[in-house]
């Protein structure tokens, strides 16, 4: 428990640093570690052998973030420059390359390398960090980038609360098993009661962000915002059984030790995965139709 706390406070302490320079490229430089983290954690419980293909793929995971936005080296490049450079060449023959490079590294290692060590490897290193890269997406799609920083921010309540809620109320009244194939020990309890942790926090953070920013919400986007609070909630709590599939195909207890006590980046950011994303699509079809 106090591993787990000074992990803890120290995680908090790190967080603020970078909401701090959130403006900046400290949050690209922050979500391409966490990418590139993520990417290696799950090549290593899957046992990808080819280290060519781990590497690569771990490299490929950090540039990721830095190609999400215009503005994402802000102030360091303008936002004008650095999406000329983005767009010069589309994302998507990055992506073919990347698979064509590991299916020559399949070929030429192919004693140790399965096709299944392929697929594994560019979900990690094309969908994760595409998945953490909302991060940087939400912060610049909207012209008040207040808006999009409590954005970020929304997608992380109800991924981490609604976890720490479900846990807490489980070990208080949990009595039947959600999934008990997948998860033993979430309950049906627990679920609900985090999605109602869930919720709380959000309309308390609506409350605060309306009383500190320039603008504040719109009656029509805290509408939005409350009602798909808990669908996206929910999709928090599939990514984390999600995650927990892998760990269970993959014969581990936790994806890695990079932050002790609590496990890996997989294991604390499962759910932000599913989150963030749908964040990013209400988002967007709120630019369209608010």
């Amino acid at each position: 428990m106090k591993q787990r706390v000074i992990t803890a406070v120290c995680l908090l302490a790190v967080l603020a640093l970078i909401v701090w320079q959130i403006n900046t490229p400290v949050l690209a430089a922050a979500v391409a570690f966490i990418s590139a983290v993520a990417s290696g954690e799950i090549m290593k419980c899957a046992k990808v052998k080819n280290k060519f293909i781990k590497t690569v793929g771990i490299i490929y995971s950090a540039f990721v973030p830095f190609f999400a936005s215009e503005g994402a080296m802000t102030p360091l490049i303008d936002a004008q420059t650095w999406g000329k450079i983005i767009g010069f060449v589309p994302n998507i023959i990055f992506v073919i390359a990347l698979c064509l490079v590991f299916l020559l590294a399949m070929l030429k290692g192919y004693a140790y390398t399965s096709f299944e060590d392929v697929t594994v490897s560019v979900f990690a290193s094309v969908a994760v960090p595409f998945g953490f890269s909302m991060f940087i997406k939400l912060r610049d799609m909207f012209d008040d980038i207040q808006l999009g920083v409590y954005l970020i921010f929304f997608a992380l309540i109800c991924a981490l609360a609604t976890d720490s809620g479900a846990q807490l109320t489980g070990m208080a009244i949990g009595k039947h098993k959600m999934s008990p194939n997948i998860s033993p020990k979430k309950t049906v309890e627990g679920a609900v009661g985090g999605l109602i942790f869930s919720l709380i926090l959000n309309i308390a953070a609506i409350l605060i962000y309306n009383k500190a920013a320039n603008v504040p919400l719109d009656k029509t986007m805290t509408v939005v915002l409350l009602v798909c609070c808990i669908p996206v909630s929910f999709m928090g709590m599939m990514g984390d059984l999600s995650a927990s599939v892998l760990k269970r195909n993959f014969g581990v207890k936790d994806f890695g030790k990079i932050f002790p006590g609590h496990g890996g980046v997989m294991d604390r950011l499962d759910s932000t995965l599913f989150t963030l994303p749908c964040t990013y699509a209400i988002a967007l079809i709120a630019q369209i139709f608010i």
